[in-house]
């Protein structure tokens, strides 16, 4: 009876070891993802105040979409609509900015990239463009 014990300890004690790094994402994982959503955050932080909005209004949900409609000088009815508005408005934003169609694709498709790019850099926001 002891001897089955002591195989059962032993191949939990294996399974443990093999299931060890199962748990999930590591700490650097997070620390990475955490500094990415806050460029993220800051970036359109900082181009909301370049369109002269708060820039507080980027993390609110809702009221972030609707200042981001005003911003490419599109109506607020549009957010009925924004699933499929979301696909013009990233042009409409970069033309305020002064960028052409390659920059707003690139803000639509990687946003992650493009709208530091325009916070930090020197483009300028032009409502009547």
């Amino acid at each position: 009876m002891t001897a089955s014990l002591l195989s059962l300890l032993a191949f939990q004690n294996n399974y443990g070891a093999e299931t060890a790094g199962a748990e999930g994402p590591g700490a650097m994982f997070w620390i990475i993802y955490l500094a990415f959503i806050g460029l993220v955050i800051v970036s359109l932080w900082k181009v909301f105040e370049k369109a002269g909005q708060p820039g507080w209004a980027s993390i609110v949900p809702i009221y972030n979409v609707i200042v981001l409609l005003k911003i490419a000088g599109r109506p607020i009815w549009w957010i009925i609509i924004f699933p499929i508005a979301g696909l013009i408005v990233p042009f409409d934003i970069a033309r305020k900015f002064g960028k052409g169609g390659g920059f707003g694709l690139g803000l639509l498709l990687l946003g992650f990239i493009f709208y530091p790019l325009l916070a930090f850099g020197d483009a300028t926001y032009n409502p009547n463009a």
